[in-house]
């Protein structure tokens, strides 16, 4: 996979948060250094998501991911398939097949806690005592604090539950958005006069649901309000979680577009109505909150 060498870094990576691009930074930083490509290396599905009832809700899509490590300067993309063999996997042998000989590491960077192999057995340590063997160094970067704490996923999930965009958007360093391809759906919106572009969320459990005000990005050269419903549409009997944003005042083709949705204000909790003109009525107010709140921002920000 990088045959010439490489300086790795591992993580979950669900988020790309402000403590992940200090992972990625050092890791990056250590690999210019050497001459040498710098490797990241995640797991699909998330442990978590194999181990924990409920799963987590994710914050980010391996699409998505896979994007944003590209762009935070990962030369190699490793996303492992986190199934029963790689779950039972002793830690040495990881760091032996996986780091060792695919990689040729130099350097391991790991976030503070880490843990890895069969039962969570291997750390920082179990790194560099293999290191030593096998001719590489391992070290963890600092925690990285916000406003008294670590910065972690589970605190970026508790703000978007509770609607707190701005927490969330500190975290991250960015707005949260999700992005992706559009895809039709039963075109039930357009006939109640509120047509929609719709994203699926590939099975996983979403970290948001409900009716949002948000910013469509990637219509036109500046991003277009909207209001965004994130969930299983019970009115109609929906099942899988399905994210429809309505553009105000557009009128075009966006099946196949890629667009992000961008998360400005939680307007309220998903719930079924006693038929369609009750949701219709609901669907005109929803329209003219998340109007009116993304009207406020933009005069607030100064954007157009």
């Amino acid at each position: 996979m990088c045959p010439q060498g490489s300086v790795a870094c591992i993580g979950a990576f669900d988020g790309l948060h402000l403590g992940h691009q200090a992972l990625l930074r050092r890791a990056g930083e250590r690999a210019r250094a050497l001459g040498l490509p710098m490797a990241a290396v995640g797991f699909e599905p998330l442990p978590r998501e194999v181990f924990a009832h409920p799963p987590p809700p994710r914050l980010m899509l391996p699409g998505a991911k896979l994007a944003g490590l590209r762009q935070l300067g990962a030369d190699c993309i490793g996303l492992l398939r986190f199934d029963a063999p790689l779950a039972a996997m002793p830690a040495e042998a990881f760091v032996r097949t996986l780091l060792s000989e695919r990689l040729g590491v130099r350097e391991v960077w790991v976030g503070p806690d880490f843990r890895f192999g069969h039962k969570r057995g291997g750390d920082l340590h179990t790194l560099q005592r293999l290191g030593r063997a096998l001719g590489f160094d391992a070290a963890a970067i600092e925690p990285v604090v916000l406003d008294g704490e670590r910065v972690s996923s589970t605190r970026i999930r508790e703000a978007l539950r509770t609607g707190d965009f701005g927490a969330a958007a500190r975290l991250l360093g960015r707005p949260y958005a999700i992005g992706g391809h559009v895809v039709r759906g039963a075109q039930l919106g357009r006939t109640l006069g509120y047509p929609t572009a719709n994203l699926r969320f590939g099975g996983r459990t979403p970290a948001l649901s409900g009716i949002y005000a948000t910013l469509v990005h990637g219509v036109g050269p500046a991003p277009w309000p909207s209001v965004s419903s994130f969930g299983t549409r019970p009115t109609v009997d929906g099942r899988e979680p399905l994210l429809e944003a309505h553009l105000f005042d557009f009128a075009g083709d966006l099946y196949g577009r890629r667009i992000r949705v961008e998360f400005v204000a939680r307007l309220r909790d998903e719930e079924r109505f006693d038929g369609l003109p009750a949701l219709v009525a609901q669907m005109h107010r929803d329209a003219a909150q998340a109007r009116a709140i993304l009207h406020q921002t933009t005069d607030t920000s100064g954007t157009t």
